[in-house]
């Protein structure tokens, strides 16, 4: 309401006359995307805020890489609000894969991301977005609703949120728990964070078992890592490398890992990073401090690149993986949660 003062002459009831006018209504507009959306979501994305897991500093064409040029990208399940033609909120839909990662599974939708501009939060733009976006997700036949990407429901923003890989809705943004419970949605998995300063000053674990696995294998790079198609439309997208553990003496690997490449954080974190991804010790080798021995190895590698910081994720549920990933030095500093649309 906009409120006017008007001075009334002294001659009749020496009194201000203060009048309520009203002010101009505001419509909100619903459409789905346009190839000439790019620029304004990218301007959201920077403008909303989205915490320490959020890339920032985006250049269009890295936006582009990661989202729309997917090509599973649908206009209809990215929904945007505009109010005046200008852009203040959109949410996107999208689907897990195939039982054997080679295509979409419709039957679980997620919403990946939805966000409304600071200025414009609290008048039911991001309910109706978020209803909008699960009429998208049943009329393509999901049956379950997620809310937050997670693998194997993590068809977009990898490499852009949630740091080394998706991990739902971060507990570092605080808006998104609150806003899910109002909405209907549940809790149903919780992915820790872990992260290892690799500047100047860390140390790396000691201890006889490491010293004895350093001593009989070696660090070496995987020409020829294969991966499903599901894992290289995402992760095949970043900086990659493959690299695993093998005897001295020569043979298989003993323990492998994954390394993609974290200079989209480069603005958001200060400093330059790197994800792990897909530890994997074969089975008659756990529990022998293999697992432990090519962390600590990768790090030591990375580091000689000026790498600085190193991050892992595992379930919560994972205890085997957190156990590693504590005892090679890494400690939680973020989680995220996965909501599940209660009734579906």
């Amino acid at each position: 309401m906009t409120f006017a003062t008007i001075n009334v002459p002294e001659w009749s009831t020496r009194f201000k006359l203060i009048l309520i006018i009203p002010k101009t209504f505001t419509v909100i507009e619903y459409r789905q995307f346009v190839n000439s959306d790019p620029p304004h979501i990218l301007r959201l994305w920077h403008e909303c805020q989205l915490g320490r897991g959020a890339a920032q500093g985006l250049h269009c064409d890295e936006f582009d890489e990661l989202v729309f040029a997917q090509t599973y990208f649908d206009p209809a399940g990215m929904i945007l609000a505009c109010r005046d033609g200008r852009v203040v909120g959109f949410v996107h839909a999208g689907f897990g894969t195939n039982e054997d990662r080679s295509w979409l599974s419709t039957e679980e939708g997620v919403v990946c991301a939805v966000m409304v501009h600071p200025t414009v939060r609290g008048q039911g733009i991001g309910r109706e977005l978020v209803r909008r976006a699960e009429s998208y997700l049943r009329s393509r036949g999901s049956k379950t609703i997620f809310a937050g990407p997670a693998e194997p429901r993590d068809s977009f923003y990898c490499g852009i949120y949630g740091g080394s890989q998706s991990a739902g809705f971060l507990q570092s943004d605080p808006a998104a728990a609150p806003f899910l419970a109002k909405l209907g949605y549940t809790p149903c998995e919780s992915h820790l964070i872990f992260q290892r300063s690799l500047g100047v000053g860390s140390a790396d674990p000691v201890g006889a078992r490491l010293v004895n696995v350093r001593r009989t294998t070696r660090l070496t790079a995987l020409s020829q890592e294969p991966k499903s198609w599901w894992w290289q439309t995402r992760y095949g997208r970043l900086d990659a490398m493959h690299l695993a553990l093998i005897p001295r003496t020569g043979g298989s690997p003993l323990a492998r890992i994954s390394v993609v490449g974290l200079d989209r954080y480069v603005n958001s974190w200060q400093t330059r990073g790197i994800g792990l991804l897909g530890l994997y010790v074969t089975e008659a080798n756990r529990q022998k401090g293999y697992g432990q021995a090519l962390l600590v190895e990768v790090c030591r590698r990375v580091r000689d690149d000026m790498v600085q910081l190193a991050e892992a994720h595992a379930p919560k549920t994972d205890v085997a993986a957190i156990a590693v990933l504590e005892s090679a030095g890494f400690q939680q500093i973020d989680s995220g949660l996965v909501y599940r649309l209660q009734g579906t």
